[in-house]
């Protein structure tokens, strides 16, 4: 991997560096920033992956340390400082890197008991949640006095930590994280980290991808802190705890939480930035210029350096830039390959069966019922607050219908989650444009191509291929976010159409467009219906489009359907006419006259 070289190749030069002509001083920095860089990528994997910063992952660096701490230390020591220990552990004698390797097992077993429960929470909850356990972790540490010997000191730890072997695990931290990136897996959760709801939508399973991710930086993190344990000699429990924590993070945020090269730099910028001041708060630099002494200076320094970074770069040094980015994407190839006509059975139906829905007593939706055929296009029209979105919410899963029934091709589909029923079938658009901003245009359309992706699938030809459809490969390398209006339009259309959905839901495509856009769009959803087979469900404000388009439209009104038929029946239904004037019919020519101006309306 290009990525991981970039990085672990100046990482390995310095090791070698401080191995050879450095002193001991020097050296003990060079160590420390290799420890500490584990625990930062660590931490970055799950953090800046998911999105949600965590302050629970030392805990598992302690736990890491005293584990690989009791399974190197000889028996005959154990015997004295642990002698309670059970027997299986007081005659374990290892060395480093096999003890690390067990301690990361046990770690990662422990990880996935405790990331059950919390890879299905968000944002702060989340949050708070790994700070709840950093607290349990401690107490834990600290009471266990027959492994850990509670708060005192735990001694006797032989110092085996090398650079060499150091270097080694650096090198392995940084692959594995930078490998979780650059995987589905990794693609699909950064793209959870942009929008939940639009990841959902591709069919991306959160819960999932953040367990995964979770359990992966902690078995990385029990590897720092068996190299820590074991670079110190002696530590207690408070080693691993808000000091420390706050150390690592304020590198992560530094650097920039969003990719692997930023932990890179954080960790780097913040060891001589603390390296700095720790010399300042110890030598005679205050003194001889007739300042006190100042105790604490490094955790000032830190938090000055954070304030500094975050005002002039709220995304951190490199935010979400790779080292490598711009070389990768230079010499990519651009070529995708041609989709299959056949994706899905052409037959089929999309059944609404009497939904409801209901917030707090407000009846969005009236048992509303109409299908979709596999290769029909229907839309679904209705005033302002009529009840359309809340429609395309209830049948993809994102809000659960209060009751009644959405079957897709026979199987009753309400219930399921989201991602669910994504992979059942559904691709969708949204009304407010949701595409993952921070990611390539390529890597949107990826999220959703790995979620349906078959077994030995080229995901990026086959992204490349649903940009081509919609005219946009040629915006592949860039942000999502910096497209114009109209180009995220086709974008989010190709998201969904990557999918490979069976149905597609498009909720005002053409908003924000011109005429020439709205009708080279329609011309565009005309050859995706009859390519692929698909049934299209049309949310639309611009009736002319709806009206020469659809097949069959769906009328709503304050949450009920008034009317559905062809287009030209809706156009003369009385009832459609009165939902778009807000007049009712009267006799007489003046009500000749608004029964006109409403048939122009619809």
């Amino acid at each position: 991997m290009i990525g991981a070289g970039a990085l672990i190749v100046p990482i390995a030069l310095i090791a070698l560096i401080a191995g050879t002509l450095l002193g001991p001083a020097e050296q003990r920095i060079v160590i420390i920033f290799l420890i500490n860089l584990i625990a930062v990528v660590a931490n970055g994997l799950y953090s800046g992956n998911s999105g949600i910063t965590s302050f629970g992952h030392l805990g598992f660096m302690g736990v890491g340390a005293y584990l690989s701490a009791i399974l190197t230390m000889p028996p005959s020591l154990k015997a004295t400082v642990l002698p309670n220990l059970p027997g299986f552990l007081a005659a374990a004698h290892m060395g480093l890197n096999e003890a690390a390797i067990v301690s990361m097992l046990i770690v990662g077993v422990f990880a996935f008991v405790v990331g059950i429960p919390l890879s299905r929470l968000s944002g702060s909850a989340a949050s708070i949640t790994t700070l709840a356990f950093l607290v349990i972790v401690h107490s834990v540490l600290n009471g266990a006095t027959d492994f850990t010997r509670g708060s005192q000191t735990f001694y006797g730890v032989q110092r085996l930590t090398t650079l060499p072997s150091l270097a080694i695990w650096v090198a392995v931290a940084i692959f594995v994280a930078r490998l979780f990136r650059d995987l589905p897996v990794g693609l699909e959760l950064r793209a959870a980290r942009e929008d939940e709801l639009a990841a959902r939508a591709m069919g991306v399973n959160i819960a999932q991808r953040r367990l995964i991710a979770w359990v992966v930086s902690a078995m990385l993190m029990a590897v720092a802190g068996a190299m820590l344990a074991h670079f110190l000699g002696a530590f207690s429990p408070k080693k691993f705890f808000f000091v420390d924590t706050f150390s690592i993070i304020a590198m992560l945020i530094i650097g920039g939480i969003g990719s692997v090269s930023g932990a890179v730099a954080g960790t780097a910028v913040v060891t001589i930035i603390m390296e700095i001041a720790r010399r300042i708060e110890e030598g005679p630099l205050l003194p001889s210029l007739g300042f006190p002494q100042v105790f604490g200076l490094t955790q000032l320094a830190l938090g000055v350096g954070i304030l500094i970074v975050m005002y002039g770069r709220p995304g951190g040094l490199l935010g979400f830039l790779e080292v490598d980015d711009w070389l990768v994407r230079r010499g990519r190839s651009l070529v995708g390959v041609a989709r299959s006509e056949a994706l899905r059975s052409t037959a089929g139906k999309l059944e609404v069966v009497g939904v409801s829905k209901k917030f707090a007593g407000l009846v969005a939706l009236d048992r509303v019922s109409f299908e979709l055929s596999a290769g029909e296009i229907v839309g679904l029209i209705g005033p302002n607050g009529s009840g359309k979105t809340t429609t395309l919410n209830a049948i993809s899963g994102a809000v659960p219908p209060s009751s009644g029934e959405v079957k897709i091709n026979g199987s009753a589909v309400q219930g399921l989650s989201a991602d669910k029923i994504a992979r059942r079938g559904i691709g969708r658009s949204f009304q407010n444009i949701r595409l993952f901003k921070n990611l390539t245009v390529l890597e949107n359309i990826e999220v959703a191509v790995a979620a349906s992706a078959k077994s030995g699938s080229d995901i990026r030809a086959e992204a490349l291929a649903a940009l081509a459809e919609l005219s946009v490969e040629h915006l592949a390398d860039r942000r999502a976010g910096a497209l114009a209006y109209g180009e995220q339009r086709r974008v989010e259309i190709a998201r969904a159409l990557a999918l490979r959905p069976q149905y597609l839901m498009l909720d005002e495509p053409a908003a924000g467009m011109n005429s020439a856009e709205t009708q080279a769009l329609m011309g565009l959803l005309r050859q995706i219906r009859d390519k692929y087979g698909l049934g299209l469900l049309l949310v639309e404000h611009h009736l002319e489009l709806v009206m020469r388009l659809c097949d069959r439209v769906v009328v709503l009104n304050k949450g009920q359907m008034i009317a559905t038929g062809t287009p030209s029946e809706v156009q003369n239904d009385p009832k459609v006419i009165e939902a778009y004037i807000g007049l009712r019919k009267q006799r007489g020519a003046k009500d000749n006259k608004n029964t006109e101006i409403g048939r122009k309306a619809v």
